[in-house]
């Protein structure tokens, strides 16, 4: 019996191969789609999941509350750490890691890099599970003076040799200031899906030495007011992680804002508890370890996957039931030789699993050549599909089989129903309940279309409101290099750059040179509690820093509100400093010319009593997804961060000009240099991103509802032969034809746009609340979209009507 209904499928399936095609490529697009973004989903999902003891470990986080501002950070303070392992019976250990960027060096081997490194608490090494390949674990970072290395770092530095035991160097300006690292352990390359990049860790007590403070009770053991150190605890099992939360208010209370001097400034801080498996996804923090990915957008794509095989299996239902009129004889003639209605259902059953199961391995092959060019367009090293997590096989196999029995199930029980002699007579006519299921199917399709459609025109805009936008400062042919003088004491380093800098001037190309500690494009982490002197408050306000020279307001096209730049003359302006907008309104002045001689106090050594010199208008230091921070500007002429050079001419030209100076005055530091656009441009990367994937499968949505529409149109215009050739015989146009054929089919998309605009009203809204500056969604977005959507529906049925209305209806009239 099985293998006589397996022959009649295919028999249907080759009798009507359009029908076929359609079906086996709609549903192939739909399940392809469906496992690529599960497969996005699935690696954007896993981030830090690889750790043995993952959902015990938590990173603890800031919250600095400024009256009704809060500024929430990713990192919190080093005594947070030793304290809460010492005062929680439920944390079972406990690690620091502090951010830092230096000039490496295997001077043996005459090589330097500049590199982004943590100096590390010893913990880290079970914490994070980083068995050292090399080495002993339990000594590794115990101490002064100690690194350990990537599989990847050590091959840099020390080729095929063994790295243990041998030296590597700090260089920090003289040669007095170097500091020499023993190489103690060798980790295999850390997974590139963590929110951490591990690469080199530094031993926690050298960074101490380095600062001055390795002693048992230093402040990189104690301090609570230094927020810069991301920490990390281990919870013992079976802890319930709400009930550490909720003894964090006391913990915090007791060891800061219930001191004196606190309390009395108003400066107040709260801590809290991220899973680790969250960070990745969920966590948008000031100062985050590395760019964090968009658990909403990853959401979003996991819903469109169900949307996209949905609109494919209702293709399949909408062309399955609309072949009713042609396959009713056969039901008629089968039952009349004996066939009863379950036979008939197990039937069209087995058609409706040979075409998904034909589907499914289209799909699998369309997947395999889709797979290098999704993972390259979404920016994500995706592995091949069959290293898909069981889990997500899981949810696809549930997905494939509810879908193939729901989209086999309905039209086997429409199609058996019939009634052999009613058919037979030929006064079978399509039942209104199926002619309004399909109606209804066709809206939902058209509807998830012009969402998709209006989502990523919305997307696109956002993001071109983001790159257009004006930034209030010039950062075009703007050369950024990052600064020299590592072997140089401050004496010698003064006198080096100024020569540079005078040389530099000099080169054809070269408009301007100007020093900072940080460019735009990234993040401005340090940051102290600033009040004002003589208004009579003690409040405390956070202020984020920036050390530039006299150039770097002319050089950069700032504008001053009130004031004066940086005065020019040596010695001048130690004790100054000038304001952002944003910083006046968060300290309460009213004005920028009210601001000029207000005396303010950093809080730190060397910032007591800075007289304000200067206002500078507001100007986004980074994207426009982050609001522009309350900034101070430092005069700092020497600083040994970031050269900016603006350029004109042939950059080639002047980018090997300015490196054969570079040769000559700073012959010992690597020449690495980037060009501030494109720098800046990156942290719009992953919208853009996020952008293109939204498209491609808003296409690929549309095109399988368009494999649908073509079908059914295709089947309507067929029964409707008959009174095609009635309507041209009595005079109708071929115009007035079309539009009686479209008109239904129109009526419905006109029916989704009305459903779409309130849905992508409330997602699109949702998405738009990320980004601090952001479009409003205007009317003529939807407009757009809906005029698509019809566009595309006008054009397939409008084919179809056409071909049918070119017919001579003598041949429609001739026969059934």
């Amino acid at each position: 019996m099985i293998r006589n209904f397996l022959k009649i499928a295919v028999r249907n399936l080759f009798r009507r191969k359009g029908y076929a095609v359609l079906n086996i490529f709609g549903l192939a697009i739909g399940i392809s789609c469906c496992l690529v973004i599960f497969e996005y989903v699935a690696y954007e999902k896993s981030y830090d999941s690889f750790h043995s003891n993952a959902d015990r470990i938590f990173r603890v986080q800031d919250e600095d509350h400024q009256g009704g501002l809060v500024v929430n950070c990713a990192a919190a303070m080093p005594g947070v750490a030793p304290a809460m392992k010492r005062e929680f019976p439920e944390v079972e250990n406990a690690c620091r890691l502090f951010k830092n960027e230096f000039l490496l060096g295997n001077d043996a081997r005459n090589l330097r890099f500049r590199e982004k490194m943590y100096y590390a608490d010893p913990a880290v090494l079970d914490l994070f599970d980083l068995p050292l390949d090399k080495g002993d674990k339990a000594t590794a970072l115990s101490g002064p003076g100690k690194v350990i290395l990537s599989e990847t770092e050590a091959r840099k530095y020390f080729g095929q040799e063994d790295p243990l035991g041998k030296m590597l160097t700090i260089h920090r300006g003289s040669a007095s200031r170097s500091f020499t690292l023993e190489v103690t352990g060798v980790f295999r390359d850390y997974p590139a899906n963590s929110h951490l990049r591990l690469s080199i860790l530094v031993s926690y007590l050298t960074f101490s030495k380095l600062n001055s403070s390795y002693q048992t009770n230093n402040v990189l053991e104690t301090s609570f007011g230094w927020t810069d150190f991301y920490t990390y605890i281990l919870l013992r099992r079976g802890t319930n992680p709400q009930q550490v939360a909720a003894k964090l208010p006391a913990f915090i209370d007791k060891h800061y804002n219930d001191l004196p001097e606190n309390k009395s400034a108003g400066d107040r801080i709260s801590l809290s508890l991220m899973p680790l498996k969250d960070i990745h996804l969920y966590s948008h923090y000031t100062e985050e370890a590395e760019a964090n990915g968009d658990g909403q957008s990853v959401n979003f794509l996991f819903l469109i996957a169900f949307f996209i095989i949905g609109i494919a299996w209702i293709n399949y239902i909408n062309l399955a039931t609309a072949r009713s009129l042609e396959r009713a004889r056969e039901v008629g003639v089968r039952k009349v030789l004996g066939a009863l209605r379950p036979q008939l259902i197990r039937q069209f059953m087995l058609e409706s699993l040979l075409m998904n199961l034909l589907a499914l391995i289209v799909a699998l092959v369309i997947t395999l050549l889709l797979n290098p060019f999704f993972g390259q367009l979404s920016g994500r090293p995706l592995p091949f599909f069959y290293s898909l997590p069981a889990m997500y096989w899981q949810y696809f196999a549930v997905l494939f089989i509810a879908g193939t029995l729901l989209s086999g199930i309905y039209p086997a029980l429409a199609l058996s129903r019939y009634q052999p002699i009613t058919v037979l007579k030929g006064l079978f006519k399509n039942a209104a309940g199926g002619q309004l299921l399909r109606k209804g199917l066709i809206v939902g399709q058209f509807a998830a279309s012009i969402i998709l459609i209006a989502g990523t025109m919305i997307v696109f805009r956002q993001v071109h409101y983001m790159r257009s936008q004006s930034l209030g400062v010039n950062i075009d042919q703007t050369l950024v290099l990052k600064a020299a003088g590592s072997g140089m004491g401050d004496s010698a380093y003064n006198d080096t750059y100024q020569a540079f800098k005078g040389d530099v001037l000099n080169i054809p190309g070269v408009r301007s040179l100007t020093a900072s500690s940080e460019v735009m494009g990234e993040e401005i982490l340090w940051s102290t509690d600033w009040r004002r002197l003589h208004s009579g408050s003690r409040q405390v306000v956070n202020l984020f820093h920036l050390g530039v020279d006299d150039d770097f307001i002319a050089g950069y096209g700032l504008r001053v509100l009130a004031g004066r730049p940086f005065s020019r003359q040596k010695g001048a302006d130690r004790k100054a400093i000038i304001l952002n907008e944003s910083a006046l309104q968060v300290l309460g002045i009213a004005s920028p010319q009210a601001a000029i001689g207000e005396l303010l106090s950093g809080g730190q050594r060397d910032m007591d009593s800075l007289e304000v010199v200067g206002v500078v208008a507001d100007y986004h230091n980074e994207g426009l997804q982050k609001a522009i921070q309350p900034l101070v500007l430092f005069p700092n002429r020497n600083n040994r961060s970031y050269y900016s050079v603006k350029i004109q001419g042939d950059p080639a030209a002047t980018v090997a000009g300015i490196k054969k100076t570079w040769d000559r005055h700073f012959p010992t530091d690597p020449y690495d240099y980037f060009f501030l656009d494109e720098f800046f441009d990156q942290q719009y990367a992953e919208n853009q991103r996020f952008g293109q994937v939204f498209g491609l499968f808003a296409s690929l949505t549309i095109l399988i509802a368009c494999f649908g529409l073509l079908g059914l149109s295709a089947y309507s215009v067929i029964q409707r032969t008959k009174e095609i050739g009635i309507r041209k015989v009595l005079g109708a146009s071929t115009q007035n034809l079309i539009f009686i054929l479209s008109k239904d089919f129109l009526l419905l998309v006109c029916i989704a746009f009305v459903i779409a605009i309130p849905v992508t009203l409330l997602a699109m809204n949702s998405w738009l609340q990320e980004f601090a500056y952001r479009i409003r969604v205007s009317w003529w977005v939807f407009a757009a979209a809906g005029l698509l959507a019809i566009f595309i529906a006008l054009l397939i049925v409008g084919f179809q009507a056409l071909k049918a209305t070119l017919v001579n209806p003598v041949k429609s009239l001739r026969s059934e």
